[in-house]
This record gives C-alpha cells, structure tokens and sequence, in this order.
C-alpha cells in the first residue's frame, strides 16, 4: 500500500507521513492509485456536501470550492498558472515556454486563467447542487486525476530529473493502461449515463490538450499535468451542470 500512500501525500494536503524516501519504482507504481485518491477527494467533498445541505446555496458551493483547493494545497492551479503563463509569453518557442514554467512568480495572464477557472467552479458547483447532482462531486476528481495517470501513459515527459521523470520511467504501463479502464467503469456505476458523457466530455479535452502539449513542448512537464487536471475538472462539473 506505500504508492497509494505516496500518492496521496504527494496530491493532497492531508498529514500523511512516509518512513522515509521512496524508491523511484515506488514512485512510479504511485501513478496506478492517482484515480483513487481522486475517489478519496471526491468522497470527502461529497460527504462534506451532505453536511452542508440547508445552508444557503451560494455559501454551499464556495465551501465546497474552498475545500476542493485545500484538499489539493492549490497543487495543480500552481501548475494551471504556470503554464497559462509558459503558453502567451513563450511566443510559440519550446525553450521559452519551459524556461517561464520554472519561473516561480505569476503574471497578470495566470491570475486571469485561475480566476476564470475558479469561477467556472463555483457556477458549476452551484448548479449541481441545485440540481441534486451529487455525484459529480465524485466524478470531477477521480477523472481529473485519472488524467494524469493517462498523460503519463501516453506522453513523452521532457523535462529531465525530477519526480516527473521517475513518475513516467518507472509506471507500470500494462497495470495502468488496466487501471484506467476500471476508472471508466468506476464512472460510469456512480454516475451513470452522466457519468459516461462526463467521461467522453473529458476523453475529447483530453485529446486536444495533449496534442496542445506536444505541438508545443512534445511532450508534458509535472505543470501541464497540474493544468490538464484542473481543466478537465471544469470540464466535467461544467459539462454535468449545463
């Protein structure tokens, strides 16, 4: 159980405290249990949601929200913010883009793009609790995080050294390529047919993302990883909610 361990230390803010450090195999195995910990996020917030229910409905869904980044340490919207900024200031050039990715400050560009993220958040969270649709809670998380496991299976990491590099040289590729396909299932007994268009809704960002990153960089950094995740979030609680 040491990887699902890794795993959730390294994607969420919960106290989780290794022995020691991993193994780059460890590291990698870790990546197999990135959609449960999606699951575990998504059953806190759902649980966190029930609780909630009688609140004012605005109230509601920004402590949903503020839970959601406090789950995540703001983890991937660093990453979100890092690449909006890489993507308008590297003028198309590959050195440029990931040079700037490096870049701890944020500009104007990066405030925007989270600020845009956010809100779509919320709109949505308060549409799907108004909806009833607790199970997207469960949905956006395990499928965000399910995309990283599939970004790594399928792109070129390139920036060398580094967790990023461990992650995909020692991913077991035939286990993962199985544990995806159990996410897929997994989505589609919570949710249904609405799990099912919130799993193709994300299969089409997926695609166009990624091929985003490799026209560019040719491949993905650990802050394109963060930025898909966040993105196909909003694309899947956009998606259930409209």
């Amino acid at each position: 159980m040491l990887p699902f361990w890794i795993a959730l230390q390294f994607l969420s803010s919960l106290p989780i405290r290794l022995p020691g450090m991993p193994q780059p195999q460890e590291m990698g195995r870790s990546l197999l249990f990135y959609p449960a910990v999606g699951g575990v996020f998504g059953v806190l917030l759902w649980g966190l949601s029930i609780a909630l229910t009688g609140a004012p409905l605005l109230l509601h869904a920004a402590l949903l929200l503020t839970a959601w980044v406090l789950l995540s340490g703001g983890l991937h919207l660093d990453g979100l913010a890092d690449s909006a900024d890489a993507w308008l200031g590297g003028f198309g050039d590959r050195e440029r883009t990931l040079t700037i990715m490096k870049d701890p400050r944020s500009g104007p560009i990066a405030v925007v793009t989270l600020g845009l993220v956010l809100l779509l958040k919320f709109s949505a969270l308060v549409a799907l609790i108004e909806q009833h649709n607790t199970a997207a809670l469960i949905l956006a998380p395990l499928i965000g995080r399910a995309s990283m496991l599939a970004l790594f299976l399928s792109t070129r990491y390139v920036r060398a050294g580094g967790l990023g590099q461990a992650l995909s040289e020692h991913l077991p590729r035939a286990v993962g390529q199985q544990v995806l396909i159990l996410s897929g299932l997994a989505c589609l007994l919570i949710g249904g047919f609405g799990g099912g268009v919130a799993v193709l809704l994300a299969a089409i960002a997926f695609v166009g993302l990624r091929q985003l990153m490799i026209n560019r960089l040719g491949g993905t950094t650990g802050d394109t990883a963060g930025a898909l995740l966040e993105l196909l979030e909003v694309v899947v609680l956009v998606g259930l909610a409209l």
